[in-house]
């Protein structure tokens, strides 16, 4: 009688594995890319709250939370009402960026309570700075750190940005559009409050965005209709790996205007590796080797309570994903294209509280051509953007028509 065996032989067992191989090969990429797709449908939806936020905030105190806030340097008894001995010896010197502001309106009421009620650590010292000084502060007064800036808020992270940890402070991926041109990106007001009159006309004319740095705008401000004109955009936040998107190299002009009138790639595309061109070339500290900063920390998105460029600001002259390429220093005016880690362009939100998906071959208009400003060797004022479809988003009041698909 013949026995009949029950099973698989070796060769039907790899027949069975190979197949199983070659299905996992054709179905990871799906995977990865509905994983992908997910990612970015949530900072869609980040985005869309953080608009909300602006919407519900302005209809609270009829104007946008101020990119450019908080306390003044100005802390004078006199000017305070106080005693010497109750005077602040510190102040973020007008340097909180519009995200603070609105913490209450996206779910952190916790935070802003922190935030807007006076702390008094031991020394007896209030509201460490947040500026350039910060370093000479904390050297002066040890490692003191001010809880809330290192928060990291969920609702300003990006799911598909995978940065975190130090050197940064509380990083975000969503920040403010102050529009098409660098100049005086810094605003008209000193960290103690003064208006100088002379940059006052000099901003009016150059800084054509929804934000004013330590200025107050409304929605009235925006001419050219809320749902033509970029509110905030998105960032990718810096890994460490010299990503030309992330981290800023300082011009290499010996002029910091030269960035606002000649044609900006002569500045800062030397550094570039041409084997590598998304990253900075092998052997040059961008941070560092232009004297142009301190280093560690100014990176892209790493502290999202601070209003200066790097931090928080983009401006629509190059396109998304782009180089970084700073003025005279790492921090403060520069080329700051938006940046994200999705595939092909960035998320906008616009000031209508609409979010667009921007790809990186948007028409950007001339490259080589010079901002609008008050030099002589820059566009005159009202000049329509140089920058194309691009630019004009970026601009709030520069009567220009927008009759392209974005």
């Amino acid at each position: 009688m013949k026995r009949i065996r029950i099973g698989f032989t070796l060769v039907e067992l790899l027949v069975v594995i190979a197949i199983i191989g070659v299905l996992v090969g054709l179905l990871l990429p799906a995977v990865q890319a509905a994983r992908e797709a997910a990612r970015r449908m949530s900072c869609s939806n980040n985005f869309k709250q953080i608009g909300l936020g602006i919407h519900n905030y302005h209809s609270a105190y009829d104007q946008l939370p101020i990119h450019g806030g908080g306390t003044t340097s100005n802390n004078t008894g006199a000017a305070r009402g106080q005693t010497a001995a109750n005077v602040p010896r510190s102040s973020n010197i007008w340097e909180n960026s519009m995200l603070v502001g609105l913490t209450p309106f996206v779910e952190n009421q916790a935070l802003w309570e922190q935030i807007s009620n006076p702390f008094r650590e031991s020394s007896g010292l209030i509201f460490p700075p947040m500026g350039p000084s910060a370093r000479r502060w904390l050297e002066d007064h040890g490692n003191f750190r001010y809880d809330p800036w290192l928060s990291e808020i969920p609702t300003f992270r990006c799911p598909s940005d995978p940065g975190v940890g130090l050197p940064s402070q509380g990083r975000t991926n969503y920040v403010a559009c102050i529009g098409d041109s660098t100049r005086y990106a810094n605003g008209y007001r000193g960290d103690n409050g003064s208006i100088n009159e002379a940059w006052a006309g000099a901003v009016r004319k150059s800084q054509r965005g929804v934000f004013v740095h330590r200025d107050k705008k409304a929605f009235r401000d925006i001419l050219d209709g809320l749902s033509n004109t970029i509110c905030m955009g998105e960032i990718a936040t810096d890994l460490g790996d010299r990503d030309t998107r992330t981290q800023g190299a300082r011009s290499d002009s010996g002029d910091r205007n030269d960035i606002f009138r000649r044609n900006w790639s002569e500045l800062c595309t030397a550094f570039v590796d041409p084997q590598r061109p998304q990253f900075w070339r092998a052997g040059f500290d961008p941070a560092l080797e232009q004297g142009g900063g301190t280093g560690a920390e100014h990176r892209r998105g790493f502290k999202w309570a601070h209003s200066r460029g790097l931090f928080s600001n983009f401006n629509t002259i190059r396109p998304p994903n782009d180089l970084v390429c700073m003025a005279d220093n790492t921090f403060n005016e520069g080329i700051l294209p938006p940046s994200s880690r999705h595939q092909g362009g960035v998320h906008v939100l616009m000031s209508d509280g609409a979010v667009k998906f921007i790809t990186d071959s948007i028409n950007s208009g001339n490259q080589n051509s010079q901002q609008v400003g008050d030099l002589g060797s820059t566009l005159p004022p009202g000049t329509a953007s140089p920058f194309g479809l691009w630019g004009a988003l970026g601009t709030r009041a520069s009567k220009e028509v927008i009759n392209e698909e974005f």
